[in-house]
Order: C-alpha cells, then structure tokens, then sequence
C-alpha cells in the first residue's frame, strides 16, 4: 500500500513564515517514508507557536487491513527560542497501538516503549535537546453480556523535544519508526529504503 501524503503550513503570518520554516516544511513534503504509513494533515496549534505543521499518521500493514497504530506529530517554531525549549523548534509527538493482552502486567513495558523512541532518536541522527514524555498502558477489561471478550491493551507513548538545528527530516522519521515499532513491523532491513509516499 502506497501512503498517503498531505502537508500544508499553519502560519499566524503565513506570508512572513521564516526561511527557517519554510524550508523544513518543503523537506518534510519531500521526505520519503514506509509505505505502511499513511499520512494526513490536521489543524495545527495556533496559540502555541508563531509557525506550526501537524501530521496524524495510521499504519497499515495490509490493503484493507484496520490501522494496527495511530499518532501525530506536530512541529512548531518560535524564532524568539523560548527558554524551555532550548531551541527555535519544539516536536510534540503522540503514538498508541494495542498490545497483546499478556503486556498488561509486564513491568518494564514502559521503559521498552521509551526505549523505542530514544533508539530512533539515535538511529536518524535527530540530534535534541529538553525531550521529556509518558509511556501510558491502558487495560480494557469487558463485564457481564461483554465478558468472553479478551482483554485489551493499549500502549501509548507522548513525547516532545526540540531539534538543534534546522533539519527536522530526522525527527519525523523517528517518529514513524516509532509508530511501526509500536505497530509491530519489523524493521527495514539495512541498505533498504521505503519506496517514497505518493501524495493525495
């Protein structure tokens, strides 16, 4: 399955968007990901920031399969580098997927899940300042005329960090790592690159 892509800039003064932004967002439009991942925009934060993006994301592991993980990602820019960023640019991520119901009791479930994301961090080079974030397990247990259901567990894992410099291709493709990780794909194999996303 080709992934979907679309992307379009959220500016409070879209006319005046720095070069900066401007060109991040061109090499984010540009950037080629697992076909697995579908891509969308959202509607940015507003109030946050002078200048944001937003992309949700839904892996798909099969044509007509259900999504096996869902996310956003979303990126902002604030030239004025607000001291708790430490950093013109701040990335605010969100990924979940349901887990096999044997996780539930799994003690280091948490530290796995943020393991995920530190790895892919390092991986694509996204070099960051300030990351901080929860890795949240949710069990769904059914009741009465619903108990011969399995229970359920999702995991979910929030993140946000501020990039070092202007290349902010890195982060997101941690960030869809971190989704198919979740999802439970297999890593691409080295010297493997995805086929590029087709766009909408």
């Amino acid at each position: 399955m080709a992934a979907a892509y679309i992307l379009r800039v959220n500016s409070r003064r879209a006319s005046a968007a720095p070069p900066a932004f401007v060109a991040a967002a061109q090499a984010l439009r540009d950037l080629r990901l697992r076909p697995e991942v579908a891509l969308e925009e959202i509607p940015a934060p507003q109030r946050i920031a002078p200048h944001s993006l937003a992309l949700s994301a839904e892996v798909v592991s099969a044509a007509g399969a259900d999504p096996s993980a869902n996310g956003r990602f979303v990126l902002l820019h604030d030239p004025s580098a607000p001291e708790a960023w430490e950093s013109t640019w701040r990335v605010v991520t969100f990924a979940s997927a349901e887990l096999e119901a044997e996780l539930a009791s799994d003690p280091l479930l948490g530290e796995v899940g943020w393991s995920w994301l530190t790895d892919a961090l390092g991986v694509h080079g996204a070099e960051h300042r300030a990351l901080g974030g929860t890795v949240t397990r949710v069990v769904s247990e059914s009741f009465g005329a619903l108990s011969d259901r399995e229970p359920a567990v999702e995991m979910e894992v929030r993140a946000s960090w501020s990039p070092v410099d202007d290349d902010i291709t890195g982060h997101l493709h941690t960030w869809a790592e971190l989704l198919c990780t979740v999802a439970g794909l297999p890593p691409l194999p080295a010297g493997v690159s995805a086929m590029p996303a087709r766009r909408r």
